[in-house]
């Protein structure tokens, strides 16, 4: 292991296209969210599990129309016509909508807002039909959109991240390390982070590398199992 730093530094967030890792898990979503001029209707949902990378994906997007990024929960509170006068909005987690009907409301004023003109990306874990809206015009709406999929991360991907996370951190891993972290841990983008992190921090304050024991200790914490669990084939 090699450390070019002995003092810990903030790890970037970047979510450029240049840090966007393409596999076969997203490129299809990555190929229709860069092809949103010739969007029908000017909109496409995007779904996917969490920590697929969908954020990262509307991140992208965001960048290229120079849209807004909303949360859909924050939509009932948010300025409507000053987001759909930039012409095109990225409206996050927006299942989170189901039951709350102020902010189903403001969906639905904000879309009206944005078209005919506008374009509007909507991220979510599944397809509107399984949201459980209560505004049928909303729904109908939704329905009409364009469907994309980012599938959950596949080795090809996790890998990429898990090298990308650690070279954030100025840390060059054992060879074995990754494949090791790929047998073991919970498929997301979010837990790779998360256990780089945890890997990371446990390496500094006790000055050890981040090597495979100090990763099985780290896995096998809060799972009530010893670190020589996690090393078993």
């Amino acid at each position: 292991m090699i450390r070019q730093l002995t003092f810990d530094l903030p790890p970037r967030d970047n979510r450029s296209r240049a840090d966007f890792i393409v596999t076969p898990a997203n490129a299809l979503a990555l190929a229709a969210l860069e092809g949103w001029r010739d969007w029908p209707g000017g909109k496409m949902v995007l779904t996917g599990p969490s920590g697929a990378g969908k954020s990262h994906l509307a991140a992208i997007w965001a960048a290229e129309t120079g849209a807004a990024v909303v949360p859909a929960r924050s939509l009932a509170g948010a300025g409507l016509a000053a987001l759909a006068a930039g012409g095109a909005v990225a409206v996050e987690d927006a299942q989170a909508l189901a039951g709350d009907a102020a902010a189903e409301a403001a969906f639905f004023h904000l879309h009206n807002l944005l078209f005919p003109t506008g374009c509007l990306l909507v991220t979510a874990a599944a397809a509107p039909r399984d949201w459980g809206l209560g505004l049928p015009d909303l729904l109908s709406r939704l329905q009409a959109a364009p469907l994309t999929r980012i599938e959950a991360p596949d080795d090809a991907l996790l890998s990429g991240v898990l090298n990308k996370l650690f070279a954030d951190r100025q840390i060059v891993p054992p060879a074995m390390l990754i494949p090791f972290l790929l047998a073991r841990m919970p498929r997301s983008i979010g837990a790779a982070r998360a256990l780089v992190a945890r890997l990371d921090a446990r390496a500094l304050a006790e000055g050890r590398p981040p090597g495979l024991r100090l990763a099985a200790e780290v896995l096998a914490e809060g799972s009530g199992e010893s670190a020589s669990d996690w090393t078993a084939d």
